[in-house]
């Protein structure tokens, strides 16, 4: 299992991660990232390493 986190400090909203992996992430009201899932694996952890791969501001972290 891989963990998922979200650094909300550094999350300004593009959307680009729930965009790219709508199973693992969903916005909040102001469009910041929230977690939908914390651990993922398989498929899951496909589009979560996607999304820290597109991420700006290099908000998402994935521990293996």
């Amino acid at each position: 299992m891989t963990k998922v986190a979200v650094d909300a400090d550094r999350c300004t909203g593009h959307g680009r991660c729930y965009t790219l992996a709508p199973d693992v992430f969903d916005a909040d009201e102001m469009g910041h990232s929230v977690l939908l899932v914390d651990d993922v694996s398989g498929e899951l952890e496909a589009q979560a390493v996607t999304a820290e791969q597109n991420c700006p501001e290099d908000a998402i972290s994935l521990t293996r």
